[in-house]
Protein backbone atom coordinates (compact mmCIF):
# COMPACT_ATOMS: atom_id res chain seq x y z
CA UNK A 1 0.00 0.00 0.00
CA UNK A 2 1.27 3.44 -0.85
CA UNK A 3 1.75 5.91 1.97
CA UNK A 4 0.12 9.33 1.96
CA UNK A 5 2.77 11.99 1.44
CA UNK A 6 2.54 14.46 4.30
CA UNK A 7 5.82 16.20 5.07
CA UNK A 8 4.60 17.35 8.49
CA UNK A 9 4.83 13.75 9.64
CA UNK A 10 8.62 13.98 9.40
CA UNK A 11 8.62 16.58 12.16
CA UNK A 12 5.54 16.10 14.30
CA UNK A 13 2.52 13.83 14.58
CA UNK A 14 -0.91 14.78 13.29
CA UNK A 15 -3.41 13.57 15.88
CA UNK A 16 -6.30 15.13 17.80
CA UNK A 17 -6.25 15.87 21.52
CA UNK A 18 -9.53 15.84 23.46
CA UNK A 19 -10.51 18.98 25.34
CA UNK A 20 -10.09 18.94 29.11
CA UNK A 21 -13.37 18.78 31.07
CA UNK A 22 -15.75 16.70 33.13
CA UNK A 23 -17.47 15.07 30.15
CA UNK A 24 -17.40 11.28 30.31
CA UNK A 25 -15.19 9.59 27.73
CA UNK A 26 -16.02 6.02 28.75
CA UNK A 27 -17.91 4.07 31.38
CA UNK A 28 -16.97 0.73 32.93
CA UNK A 29 -18.23 -1.55 35.69
CA UNK A 30 -15.49 -0.02 37.80
CA UNK A 31 -16.49 3.58 37.14
CA UNK A 32 -16.34 6.27 34.49
CA UNK A 33 -13.36 7.96 32.79
CA UNK A 34 -13.67 11.70 32.29
CA UNK A 35 -11.94 13.97 29.78
CA UNK A 36 -10.00 15.49 32.66
CA UNK A 37 -8.70 12.10 33.76
CA UNK A 38 -7.90 11.16 30.20
CA UNK A 39 -6.04 14.45 29.66
CA UNK A 40 -4.05 14.04 32.88
CA UNK A 41 -3.03 10.54 31.89
CA UNK A 42 -2.19 11.44 28.29
CA UNK A 43 -0.37 14.75 28.65
CA UNK A 44 2.86 13.36 30.09
CA UNK A 45 3.24 10.58 27.53
CA UNK A 46 5.45 11.09 24.49
CA UNK A 47 2.45 10.68 22.20
CA UNK A 48 0.44 13.26 24.13
CA UNK A 49 3.27 15.79 23.92
CA UNK A 50 3.64 15.18 20.20
CA UNK A 51 -0.07 15.83 19.77
CA UNK A 52 0.22 19.18 21.57
CA UNK A 53 3.25 20.18 19.49
CA UNK A 54 1.33 19.40 16.31
CA UNK A 55 -1.73 21.36 17.42
CA UNK A 56 0.41 24.38 18.29
CA UNK A 57 2.27 24.18 14.97
CA UNK A 58 -1.03 23.92 13.07
CA UNK A 59 -2.27 27.11 14.75
CA UNK A 60 0.83 29.21 14.10
CA UNK A 61 1.26 27.95 10.53
CA UNK A 62 -2.34 28.83 9.77
CA UNK A 63 -1.89 32.30 11.29
CA UNK A 64 1.38 33.04 9.48
CA UNK A 65 0.78 31.38 6.10
CA UNK A 66 -2.96 30.64 5.86
CA UNK A 67 -3.56 33.36 3.28
CA UNK A 68 -1.00 31.79 0.96
CA UNK A 69 -2.77 28.41 0.67
CA UNK A 70 -5.99 28.33 -1.34
CA UNK A 71 -8.75 25.76 -1.01
CA UNK A 72 -8.35 25.04 -4.72
CA UNK A 73 -4.76 23.90 -4.10
CA UNK A 74 -5.93 21.43 -1.46
CA UNK A 75 -8.71 20.16 -3.72
CA UNK A 76 -6.32 19.72 -6.63
CA UNK A 77 -3.89 17.62 -4.55
CA UNK A 78 -6.76 15.62 -3.06
CA UNK A 79 -8.13 14.85 -6.53
CA UNK A 80 -4.65 13.79 -7.66
CA UNK A 81 -4.57 11.18 -4.88
CA UNK A 82 -8.12 10.14 -5.71
CA UNK A 83 -7.28 9.66 -9.39
CA UNK A 84 -4.06 7.79 -8.57
CA UNK A 85 -5.85 5.21 -6.43
CA UNK A 86 -8.98 5.01 -8.56
CA UNK A 87 -11.62 2.57 -7.31
CA UNK A 88 -9.45 1.58 -4.33
CA UNK A 89 -9.26 5.16 -2.99
CA UNK A 90 -11.86 4.69 -0.24
CA UNK A 91 -10.39 1.41 0.99
CA UNK A 92 -6.85 2.83 1.03
CA UNK A 93 -8.12 5.86 2.92
CA UNK A 94 -9.85 3.60 5.44
CA UNK A 95 -6.79 1.38 5.85
CA UNK A 96 -4.75 4.51 6.52
CA UNK A 97 -7.13 5.35 9.38
CA UNK A 98 -8.21 8.59 7.74
CA UNK A 99 -11.38 10.27 6.53
CA UNK A 100 -11.54 12.45 3.41
CA UNK A 101 -11.66 15.59 5.55
CA UNK A 102 -8.62 14.47 7.58
CA UNK A 103 -6.67 13.86 4.39
CA UNK A 104 -7.60 17.31 3.10
CA UNK A 105 -6.48 18.84 6.39
CA UNK A 106 -3.14 17.03 6.20
CA UNK A 107 -2.71 18.22 2.62
CA UNK A 108 -3.36 21.78 3.81
CA UNK A 109 -0.90 21.34 6.70
CA UNK A 110 1.70 20.14 4.22
CA UNK A 111 1.12 23.12 1.91
CA UNK A 112 1.35 25.51 4.87
CA UNK A 113 4.66 23.97 5.90
CA UNK A 114 5.90 24.31 2.33
CA UNK A 115 5.06 28.03 2.41
CA UNK A 116 6.99 28.27 5.68
CA UNK A 117 10.00 26.59 4.06
CA UNK A 118 9.81 29.04 1.14
CA UNK A 119 9.68 31.94 3.54
CA UNK A 120 12.51 30.83 5.82
CA UNK A 121 15.08 29.19 3.54
CA UNK A 122 17.48 31.22 1.43
CA UNK A 123 18.44 29.59 -1.87
CA UNK A 124 21.97 30.49 -2.92
CA UNK A 125 23.49 30.72 -6.39
CA UNK A 126 25.73 27.80 -5.46
CA UNK A 127 22.65 25.68 -4.78
CA UNK A 128 21.08 26.72 -8.07
CA UNK A 129 24.24 25.79 -9.98
CA UNK A 130 24.41 22.42 -8.23
CA UNK A 131 20.75 21.72 -8.96
CA UNK A 132 21.17 22.69 -12.61
CA UNK A 133 23.95 20.12 -13.07
CA UNK A 134 21.45 17.29 -12.54
CA UNK A 135 18.52 19.14 -14.10
CA UNK A 136 16.83 17.70 -17.17
CA UNK A 137 13.72 19.24 -18.77
CA UNK A 138 10.38 17.47 -19.06
CA UNK A 139 10.46 15.22 -22.11
CA UNK A 140 8.04 12.86 -23.81
CA UNK A 141 9.18 9.51 -25.17
CA UNK A 142 7.83 6.29 -26.61
CA UNK A 143 9.43 2.94 -25.87
CA UNK A 144 9.43 -0.68 -26.88
CA UNK A 145 10.30 -3.08 -24.07
CA UNK A 146 11.45 -6.62 -24.94
CA UNK A 147 13.06 -9.43 -22.98
CA UNK A 148 15.93 -10.28 -25.34
CA UNK A 149 18.71 -8.12 -26.76
CA UNK A 150 18.34 -9.82 -30.14
CA UNK A 151 14.67 -8.80 -30.29
CA UNK A 152 15.59 -5.18 -29.54
CA UNK A 153 18.15 -5.33 -32.35
CA UNK A 154 15.45 -6.61 -34.71
CA UNK A 155 13.21 -3.69 -33.71
CA UNK A 156 16.01 -1.21 -34.44
CA UNK A 157 16.70 -2.90 -37.79
CA UNK A 158 13.00 -2.59 -38.70
CA UNK A 159 12.96 1.08 -37.68
CA UNK A 160 15.93 1.77 -39.94
CA UNK A 161 14.06 -0.01 -42.74
CA UNK A 162 11.20 2.45 -42.37
CA UNK A 163 8.68 0.66 -40.16
CA UNK A 164 6.72 2.93 -37.82
CA UNK A 165 7.55 2.96 -34.13
CA UNK A 166 3.87 2.56 -33.21
CA UNK A 167 3.42 -0.57 -35.30
CA UNK A 168 6.59 -2.13 -33.89
CA UNK A 169 5.52 -1.29 -30.33
CA UNK A 170 2.23 -3.08 -30.92
CA UNK A 171 4.03 -6.07 -32.45
CA UNK A 172 6.96 -6.50 -30.06
CA UNK A 173 6.56 -4.58 -26.77
CA UNK A 174 5.94 -6.55 -23.59
CA UNK A 175 4.63 -3.41 -21.86
CA UNK A 176 0.89 -4.08 -22.06
CA UNK A 177 0.05 -0.61 -20.74
CA UNK A 178 1.69 1.27 -23.63
CA UNK A 179 2.08 -1.14 -26.57
CA UNK A 180 -1.27 -0.23 -28.11
CA UNK A 181 -0.62 3.49 -27.62
CA UNK A 182 2.51 3.57 -29.74
CA UNK A 183 4.63 2.93 -26.65
CA UNK A 184 4.02 6.46 -25.35
CA UNK A 185 4.98 7.15 -21.72
CA UNK A 186 3.92 10.00 -19.46
CA UNK A 187 6.21 13.04 -19.57
CA UNK A 188 9.08 13.00 -17.06
CA UNK A 189 12.00 15.18 -15.95
CA UNK A 190 14.99 14.88 -13.62
CA UNK A 191 12.74 14.65 -10.53
CA UNK A 192 11.20 11.38 -11.76
CA UNK A 193 11.83 8.36 -9.52
CA UNK A 194 9.66 5.79 -11.29
CA UNK A 195 11.78 5.09 -14.36
CA UNK A 196 15.07 3.19 -14.52
CA UNK A 197 18.04 5.60 -14.34
CA UNK A 198 19.69 3.94 -17.36
CA UNK A 199 16.51 4.46 -19.34
CA UNK A 200 16.34 8.15 -18.45
CA UNK A 201 20.00 8.80 -19.26
CA UNK A 202 19.63 7.19 -22.67
CA UNK A 203 16.45 9.16 -23.37
CA UNK A 204 17.91 12.55 -22.46
CA UNK A 205 20.71 12.08 -24.98
CA UNK A 206 18.16 11.99 -27.82
CA UNK A 207 16.91 14.95 -29.79
CA UNK A 208 13.28 15.17 -30.89
CA UNK A 209 12.58 12.49 -33.51
CA UNK A 210 15.67 10.37 -32.72
CA UNK A 211 15.64 6.83 -31.34
CA UNK A 212 18.28 4.67 -29.66
CA UNK A 213 20.31 2.76 -32.24
CA UNK A 214 21.54 0.17 -29.75
CA UNK A 215 19.45 -1.74 -27.17
CA UNK A 216 19.26 -0.08 -23.74
CA UNK A 217 19.54 -2.66 -20.94
CA UNK A 218 17.41 -1.82 -17.90
CA UNK A 219 16.10 -3.73 -14.89
CA UNK A 220 12.96 -4.55 -16.90
CA UNK A 221 14.67 -5.91 -20.00
CA UNK A 222 15.90 -4.28 -23.22
CA UNK A 223 14.50 -0.97 -24.39
CA UNK A 224 14.27 0.88 -27.68
CA UNK A 225 13.46 4.52 -26.96
CA UNK A 226 12.16 7.22 -29.28
CA UNK A 227 12.24 10.89 -28.30
CA UNK A 228 8.88 12.50 -29.11
CA UNK A 229 9.59 15.90 -27.59
CA UNK A 230 12.79 17.27 -26.05
CA UNK A 231 12.93 21.06 -25.56
CA UNK A 232 16.63 20.92 -24.65
CA UNK A 233 18.24 21.73 -21.32
CA UNK A 234 18.58 25.45 -21.95
CA UNK A 235 20.29 27.74 -19.43
CA UNK A 236 20.15 28.11 -15.67
CA UNK A 237 18.43 31.50 -15.88
CA UNK A 238 15.69 30.06 -18.08
CA UNK A 239 14.86 27.47 -15.46
CA UNK A 240 15.58 29.36 -12.24
CA UNK A 241 11.99 29.17 -10.99
CA UNK A 242 11.81 25.42 -11.61
CA UNK A 243 15.21 24.87 -9.97
CA UNK A 244 14.06 26.76 -6.86
CA UNK A 245 10.92 24.63 -6.75
CA UNK A 246 13.02 21.46 -6.92
CA UNK A 247 15.27 22.67 -4.10
CA UNK A 248 12.23 23.47 -1.92
CA UNK A 249 10.79 20.01 -2.67
CA UNK A 250 14.09 18.47 -1.55
CA UNK A 251 13.99 20.58 1.62
CA UNK A 252 10.52 19.23 2.37
CA UNK A 253 12.14 15.81 2.74
CA UNK A 254 15.07 17.07 4.81
CA UNK A 255 14.36 16.67 8.55
CA UNK A 256 17.17 19.07 9.52
CA UNK A 257 15.80 21.85 7.34
CA UNK A 258 12.24 21.19 8.49
CA UNK A 259 13.20 21.34 12.17
CA UNK A 260 15.01 24.63 11.58
CA UNK A 261 12.00 26.11 9.78
CA UNK A 262 9.56 24.89 12.45
CA UNK A 263 11.76 26.48 15.12
CA UNK A 264 11.57 29.83 13.34
CA UNK A 265 7.81 29.57 12.87
CA UNK A 266 7.21 28.68 16.53
CA UNK A 267 9.44 31.49 17.77
CA UNK A 268 7.23 33.97 15.89
CA UNK A 269 4.07 32.39 17.29
CA UNK A 270 3.81 34.17 20.67
CA UNK A 271 3.27 30.80 22.36
CA UNK A 272 2.53 30.51 26.08
CA UNK A 273 2.15 27.05 27.66
CA UNK A 274 -0.30 27.35 30.55
CA UNK A 275 0.06 23.85 31.96
CA UNK A 276 3.17 23.81 34.17
CA UNK A 277 3.76 20.12 33.44
CA UNK A 278 4.03 20.88 29.72
CA UNK A 279 6.27 23.96 29.94
CA UNK A 280 9.13 22.26 28.09
CA UNK A 281 7.07 20.61 25.37
CA UNK A 282 8.62 22.87 22.69
CA UNK A 283 12.12 23.07 24.15
CA UNK A 284 13.69 21.17 21.25
CA UNK A 285 12.41 23.87 18.89
CA UNK A 286 12.47 27.08 20.90
CA UNK A 287 15.93 26.69 22.44
CA UNK A 288 17.80 25.22 19.47
CA UNK A 289 19.61 27.41 17.00
CA UNK A 290 17.63 27.88 13.81
CA UNK A 291 20.06 27.89 10.94
CA UNK A 292 18.96 27.18 7.39
CA UNK A 293 20.55 26.55 4.05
Amino acid sequence: MKKWFVALATVLMGLTLAACGSKTVATTSGGKITESEYYSSLKNTSSGKQVLRQMILDKVLEKQYGDKVKTSQVTKQYNTYKKEYGSSFKSVLSQSGMTASQLKQQIRDNLLLKEAVKGNVTITNAQLKKQFKSYEPKVMVSHILVSKKSTAETVIKDLKAGDSFASLAKKYSTDSTTKNKGGKLAAFDSTDTSLDSTFKKAAWKLKTGEYTTTPVKTTSGYEVIKMDSNPGKGTLNEHKAELKKQIIDDDMNNSTVLKSVVSKVLKKGNISIKDSQLQNVLSDYLTSSSSSK
